[in-house]
């Protein structure tokens, strides 16, 4: 089943969910307010997308921590502070991406949808 990870309040978040929506392909949402995602769940997710790329240097919470000029690890900030995640996070099969990638969505919920 593809996954969805973000908040209710980010606008890529339901642009995604309503994408998936919209191809009567299910899906599972994860609120990043309500849950934070487990260590195990972020490294998988860190396998196709590389960490550094996981920190939404734009978001608020990122300029609220001053992390601009901070040296971290981007795993335990995201597992502290998962806010920091550059939303929404689309899983499928063991691949993961960031961001609105409406074509790799396509791909997903086509084979998601043959899969069924």
């Amino acid at each position: 089943m593809i996954q969805i990870i973000g908040t209710r309040k980010n606008g890529d978040t339901r642009k995604a969910e309503r994408f998936f929506k919209e191809r009567g392909v299910p899906y599972q949402f994860v609120d990043l307010t309500e849950r934070p995602l487990s260590q195990g769940e972020l490294q998988n997710i860190s396998r196709s997308i590389p960490p550094g790329d996981l920190i939404d240097t734009e978001s608020k919470e990122y300029v609220k921590r001053g992390m601009k000029y901070m040296e971290f690890d981007c795993i335990e900030e995201l597992l502290e502070h998962p806010l920091l995640m550059k939303v929404p996070v689309v899983r499928w099969n063991r691949r993961a991406v960031n961001g609105i990638r409406t074509d790799t969505w396509k791909q997903w919920a086509d084979e998601a949808k043959g899969a069924v």
